[in-house]
């Protein structure tokens, strides 16, 4: 009878420690590939904790979707969750806005239910965790490779195409022009435009050329993202601009695949994007279980070009190990930082 008690106390322990985590996820837009595969890696480490531990995570998604109508959306979505609070343990979001979601951020924090961002961070509130590439070095290691291709005395005539509404594409652009500072590179913007997804790439892909008709009226263009950048590589190869360089920001496939065929882009640095994904959900399950985690995560990107694309693993993939970079006399830096 003491063994049946025995046993029966330890079949009890074990279903009473395995609990159900319900996650609201709440992804920016589902027609840039980047964040796509962010999504993916989120999803996939949400199903092997699943199948790896004694807890269950189920996820409610929801898109917002691009533009003003996309931030507008994601915060009724914000909002919506909160509503139903008691259905909810945690919330994971990609913001498609850096002051948008304080409201409901607030709201979330006078709640006591924890908040995750990846990718963008939220003024005016407290997240929980914060995980997201180290957007600055991207910019860092395009200036470098920039300042590479030509004599310092020689001054560049740059186009920025910037979304100065995240924190992350801020970073990008700070991180590329204070790296052309530093080396002593002369250079001159001679146009500013916006775009972070498709259609805006092509509107301001067709707005560069009416604005700079003339062959070698520009030098370098860099852009934030792939996913406004590869509309304006596209329409630079319509029309034969094959004099114009681009830097760029993320690793989607198809620009990946410009770098290796020299159509335009000569530079990606390249986001790990389904990592930060993995990240933002195991961080999330170990703050449940009571674990301690850091503040602010950075995941490292890294310089795809020609003389690099064999040591990319994908925006699919984990950081590989240190890589000497061709063009200086320094180690690509791989870490992933963790900050309190």
């Amino acid at each position: 009878m003491k063994v049946i008690f025995l046993l029966s106390l330890f079949l009890l322990s074990i279903t009473t420690s395995a609990k159900t985590y319900r996650v609201a996820a709440l992804y920016w837009s589902m027609d840039i590939e980047g964040q796509v595969s962010m999504r993916k890696g989120l999803e996939e480490r949400a199903k092997d904790i699943t199948k790896n531990t004694k807890d269950t995570i189920v996820i409610t998604p929801y898109v917002a979707g691009n533009g003003r109508e996309g931030a507008k959306r994601q915060i009724e979505q914000f909002y919506k969750v909160l509503e139903d609070r008691k259905s909810v343990d945690l919330i994971i979001v990609q913001p498609t806005d850096n002051s948008a979601l304080i409201g409901p951020l607030q709201l979330a924090n006078k709640l006591k239910i924890p908040v995750i961002a990846y990718d963008q961070y939220i003024m005016g509130g407290t997240l929980t965790s914060f995980i997201t590439s180290n957007n600055y070095q991207a910019g860092k290691l395009n200036g470098q490779y920039i300042d590479s291709l030509y004599d310092n005395n020689r001054e560049i005539k740059i186009v920025i195409v910037e979304y100065p509404r995240v924190t992350s594409t801020i970073e990008r652009v700070e991180g590329f022009i204070d790296t052309l500072k530093k080396v002593n590179q002369k250079y001159k913007i001679i146009g500013t435009y916006s775009a972070v997804e498709p259609s805006g790439g092509r509107i301001v892909g067709d707005q560069i050329l009416r604005d700079f008709p003339k062959k070698n009226s520009i030098d370098v263009i860099f852009t934030i993202n792939d996913g406004g950048g590869l509309p304006i590589v596209e329409a630079l190869k319509k029309a034969k601009r094959t004099e114009v360089r681009v830097a760029t920001i993320d690793g989607a496939p198809a620009s990946i695949e410009n770098v290796k065929k020299e159509n335009n882009t000569v530079i990606n640095s390249a986001q790990f994007c389904a990592e930060i994904g993995r990240q933002s959900m195991q961080v999330g399950f170990d703050f449940l279980k009571g674990k301690k985690i850091s503040k602010r995560i950075l995941i490292p990107t890294f310089p795809v070009t020609k003389l690099t694309i064999n040591d990319f693993t994908g925006m699919d993939g984990v950081p590989p190990k240190q890589v000497k970079l061709p063009w200086g006399k320094s180690y690509w830096d791989n870490q992933v930082k963790r900050l309190k």
